[in-house]
């Protein structure tokens, strides 16, 4: 079912969905195991689309981690809450630092997403960029998939780049971003 939704969503707006099917669980797998979870008492997930990422979050984290969830598309926005009640969640990513502060955490350990940065015009992607560089604490982790290196230049201005891992087992394949704050 989640399959066949994510077509869907794809086809209606593909410049908000990047993929036509869901993260497989090898890319999940990659991003998951990028996290220091023992050390991570909040983190957020940008576009959590069916949320596949969402529940190995939810696998890996501490019970009392606290969690912020952003998906624009209201239709996922709403299952995903269904889902999982016992995380916020938000519609825009584009008042992460804004949310941040409201829930009174100051900055962010880990920041996860699956944001289509090559679909959104250079002004979106700064906009984003500056939200999650506020929003997370110094030497926090931001781990981002994408499926080319496009980004690879602006995200090493603003993070250390730890590491690039393609995982060629994802419809399409992609590139796991792990970066550091500065």
């Amino acid at each position: 079912m989640a399959k066949v939704l994510f077509l869907y969503k794809f086809i209606k707006t593909p410049k908000s969905i990047g993929s036509v099917t869901p993260s497989s669980r090898f890319l999940t797998g990659k991003m998951i195991q990028a996290v220091p979870w023992h050390d991570v008492n909040s983190v957020a997930e940008l576009g959590t689309g069916t949320g596949v990422i969402t529940g190995a979050i939810k696998d890996a984290a501490r019970p009392d981690t606290k969690v912020l969830l952003f998906e624009r598309d209201s239709y996922l926005r709403a299952q995903i809450r269904a889902q999982y009640p016992g995380y916020d969640t938000y519609p825009d990513a584009k008042h992460l630092h804004r949310v941040v502060q409201k829930q009174g955490i100051g900055q962010l350990d880990c920041i996860i997403s699956g944001l289509p940065f090559a679909n959104f015009p250079q002004l979106i992607r700064d906009e984003l960029m500056s939200q999650i560089v506020k929003s997370l604490k110094p030497g926090g982790h931001f781990i981002a998939f994408q499926y080319s290196l496009q980004m690879k230049k602006q995200l090493s201005e603003l993070f250390h780049v730890e590491s690039i891992r393609f995982v060629m087992l994802n419809v399409p394949p992609a590139f796991v971003y792990v970066c550091r704050k500065k």
